[in-house]
């Protein structure tokens, strides 16, 4: 028998829902490009309700206890004599969110002899360290997919927030004002903007898809080229790294995933190169960008705005400089968790555990790390060594 460890988010902090806004949701069955949303036996929740907290357990305590095997779930996961810690120890298989990650780093993996497998509930497995991983045979998935368009629509909306200025006017609002020069006197059309995104994966796609009705003029760049009828579907303008692309974009959109390329990519040094007044989205990776130099574009005006989902550490500390710097649209890493998005991994979740507790392959699309090595996606995604 197994012992599964999940690290999920708090419960919200008036208590576990017990109704929500809406009474379920859209059938999703399959993704742009034709992969099928997630195939699992059978689900013990419903879709649409508050999954990835702590009481939300993704549904799957009745599935696991029933075949005899041992759930433990936490929201403790930083700090000597945490909870993750304490139970890693004889885990089998460890659940985690990008959100609120638990970092597998190269000590934990030795700490846990028993550890078979990693499960990323959503996407995006860089709090594990996939070479350690490698190196112990520990197979690492996540539900590839599930949340994508979660993101992309994430990103759209702080594009639009920030260039509309759109939060600093709401406030004025609950402030009980009704200044219009106040609100305006930093407000502009996205009609004509240069977009660029850093990555043109499902995410990266999905937004310039989805920011093309708006007639701004799109650019990308990314390791893999896409397709001429892509690119002449959309009107892209294709760039060979991210340096070369900035200088022309007025909004940047980062959605690649952090590996020894992309950590650290923008510092000052890049930021100088981009226009006076340009705007940066970040709901990839924190440390894909400089904490201090974006700070300081910001303050310097070289950053008309920054919108980032992402922070590290996460849960980021009160004093962190994002939370005070100007002209910002950060929100807590939300942008993959709605509840939509909560239905998708929580039955992906369940699909990749029912299958490898019955010995059966995990789907090739899920994995990163499999015998000894990147696999499936993460070969695609993610470069040796990290």
């Amino acid at each position: 028998m197994a012992k599964v460890l999940c690290v999920l988010y708090d419960d919200p902090t008036d208590g576990y829902p017990t109704t929500y806004a809406r009474d379920g949701l859209p059938a999703i069955d399959h993704y742009p490009g034709g992969q099928t949303a997630p195939t699992p036996e059978a689900v013990d929740f419903t879709p649409g309700h508050l999954l990835g907290s702590v009481s939300g357990e993704l549904g799957l305590r009745g599935f696991l206890e029933k075949a005899g095997h041992t759930l433990v779930v936490t929201s403790d996961k930083d700090g000597d004599g945490c909870v993750f810690d304490r139970e890693l120890a004889d885990a089998d298989v460890v659940i985690s969110q990008p959100f609120w990650p638990a970092y597998l780093t190269p000590e934990r993996i030795a700490a846990a002899p028993n550890l078979k497998l990693a499960i990323t509930v959503g996407i995006g497995s860089d709090h594990v360290d996939l070479e350690a991983a490698a190196a112990h045979r520990v197979t690492v998935a996540e539900v590839t997919y599930s949340n994508s368009i979660s993101v992309a629509e994430h990103a759209v909306m702080m594009t639009l927030s920030l260039v509309r200025n759109y939060l600093p006017s709401h406030q004025v609002v609950l402030d009980g004002g009704w200044n219009i020069a106040d609100c305006v006197a930093r407000s502009y059309d996205v009609e004509g903007m240069h977009v660029g995104t850093v990555a043109a994966g499902r995410i990266g796609l999905a937004v310039l898809r989805r920011l093309a009705p708006f007639d701004v003029k799109l650019h990308y760049t990314d390791r893999h080229r896409l397709s001429e009828d892509i690119e002449r579907e959309l009107g892209l303008v294709w760039h060979e790294s991210t340096a070369d692309m900035v200088p022309h974009c007025d909004v940047v959109t980062v959605n690649a995933p952090l590996h020894p390329e992309t950590e650290g990519l923008f510092g000052d040094d890049l930021l100088a190169t981009m226009k006076r007044g340009a705007y940066l989205i970040n709901t990839a990776r924190a440390r894909i960008v400089d904490r201090d130099a974006v700070d300081r574009a910001l303050r310097s005006g070289r950053l008309a705005g920054y919108a980032g989902d992402v922070w590290y550490p996460q849960p980021a500390p009160a004093d962190h400089p994002w939370r005070t710097m100007p002209h910002h649209g950060m929100t807590p890493h939300i942008s993959g968790s709605s509840l939509s998005a909560q239905a998708r991994y929580a039955a992906g979740t369940r699909e990749i555990l029912e299958d490898w507790l019955a010995g059966r392959p995990i789907r090739d699309a899920y994995l990163i790390v499999d015998g000894g090595g990147l696999a499936g996606t993460g070969a695609h995604s993610y470069s040796v060594g990290k």
